[in-house]
């Protein structure tokens, strides 16, 4: 059966204003995902004062939000499948916005608790579906910068929120709603609404070829009016109608290497940055500096994360991937446990931003390298389950390092996160696959897609 052959139409369009208004879009949702993703952190530390809360607690509630992002996860990569990429981003900006603005009501450490787990539900499936969107709309050539793009004006939203954090938490009792209720403001992503397009290539996977090639069309049309007449695309190839991909098709040799490979990935960059950025306000608070200082330092290393998202920009379609992550994640080990190992406050600041710059320029390659490993058939399900148990295993990371932190001190915590990251580093080095030739392969027009 010949389909509408997205893959090539697509990779053949020059960059126009359809791609930098979905680039806004997508980072919109970026944005006030990195916004509310450290909600907790920030505010853990007043809570600990204001409520009676214990490290303990604070570990029960990181832990159950990591539960809450596996089943996000998992479920975005259903709903993807069925509802479409375009729609199924919004549902869950929507939801994740919804459930934050819950929180600011919360009367106890409870409810706030179960508000952060319906949350972290909602960031992490839009983080699942946001992923998959840029894969399938940008040119294969260029879709790792575009991915870095997004995400150096989306983690903007991290920085913010521990600097409205910084301001607001220490005003008084009630004034820490207020980081919740900022959060919260994603939930205007419904003006991009009707300036994002489906995925044709999602279209096209269900066998729904009528509606694939209007989408098509309409982007074609609109970007030749920008740039005028376009190139031929390379010929469609006949194809199979493809069918559901049920869960056990991870299960098939072909899929299920790269699903291991990238629970790997994603459970060592889960623990490595979660087990930093949920922990280091509180940490150092009860190292002794003030809640106000503690959030502020914090606020100040994270000015660094665009900074890395911006670096990955820069390498993401230059050079290989895999390599490009391996070194970073070296780079986080190590500046992390630096970080640990000081309590010099400018030396705090520093190794704090180094991490923060590497941490997300990491993220940025992982998001780009991730669903390159999968076909389109299999891309938001394995894409999915992956992300899913890397955010699962955070369920147990946080009880990990209160233990650590309660038996052996603030240090031992940071030996535990180096020690996830070179993890990750070997494991990538070792088992990765190389997706640079296939990249350099969408530049040629005569190629047959993939």
């Amino acid at each position: 059966m010949q389909h509408p052959n997205a893959v090539n139409r697509l990779d053949r369009l020059p960059i126009s204003r359809f791609h930098k208004i979905t680039l806004l879009g997508v980072a919109f949702a970026y944005f006030f995902e990195f916004a509310d993703i450290n909600s907790f952190a920030t505010t853990a530390p007043k809570l600990i004062g204001l409520w009676g809360v214990t490290v303990d607690q604070v570990a029960y509630v990181t832990s159950l939000s990591f539960v809450g992002m596996f089943i996000g996860s998992v479920v975005a990569g259903a709903i993807a499948d069925r509802w479409g990429r375009k729609k199924t981003l919004i549902r869950t900006t929507l939801f994740f916005g919804f459930f934050s603005f819950a929180a600011t009501f919360s009367w106890d450490i409870v409810s706030l608790g179960v508000f952060r787990v319906l949350t972290s539900a909602g960031l992490a499936a839009m983080t699942v579906v946001a992923v998959i969107y840029i894969s399938e709309i940008y040119p294969s050539a260029v879709r790792g910068k575009f991915q870095a793009y997004a995400i150096v004006i989306g983690i903007c939203g991290t920085p913010a929120t521990n600097l409205i954090a910084s301001v607001v938490v220490p005003i008084n009792d009630w004034s820490w709603r207020l980081v919740y209720l900022w959060g919260a403001l994603g939930i205007l992503l419904v003006f991009f609404t009707r300036h994002l397009k489906e995925s044709p290539r999602w279209h096209e996977s269900r066998g729904d070829f009528a509606a694939a090639e209007a989408v098509l069309t309409e982007i074609e049309t609109q970007v030749a009016a920008e740039k005028g007449p376009l190139p031929e695309p390379a010929p469609p190839v006949d194809e199979e109608r493809p069918t559901k991909a049920p869960l056990r098709l991870l299960m098939q040799r072909k899929y299920l290497a790269p699903t291991l490979l990238l629970t790997v990935l994603w459970v060592t960059q889960t623990i490595g940055f979660f087990g930093y950025s949920s922990w280091a306000p509180t940490l150092l608070a009860k190292e002794g500096f003030s809640v106000e200082k503690s959030v502020f330092y914090v606020a100040l290393t994270t000015v660094g994360a665009p900074l890395g998202s911006y670096l990955a920009a820069l390498v993401t379609d230059r050079f290989e991937r895999k390599w490009c992550l391996v070194a970073f994640g070296t780079v986080i080990a190590l500046c992390g446990l630096l970080y640990g190992l000081t309590f010099n406050p400018v030396l705090i600041i520093v190794f704090g931003f180094l991490v923060n710059l590497f941490e997300r320029g990491y993220t940025a390659l992982a998001y780009a390298y991730s669903p390159e490993l999968f076909d389109t058939r299999s891309r938001a399900l394995g894409t999915g389950i992956s992300y899913g148990l890397g955010r699962l295993s955070n369920a147990a990371g946080p009880l990990i390092i209160a233990a650590l932190y309660n038996r052996s001190g603030y240090q031992s915590v940071f030996y535990f996160i180096a020690g996830s990251w070179i993890l990750g580093a070997v494991a990538l080095a070792i088992f990765g696959p190389r997706t640079r030739l296939a990249r350099q392969a969408a530049r040629t027009p005569d190629r047959a897609p993939a």
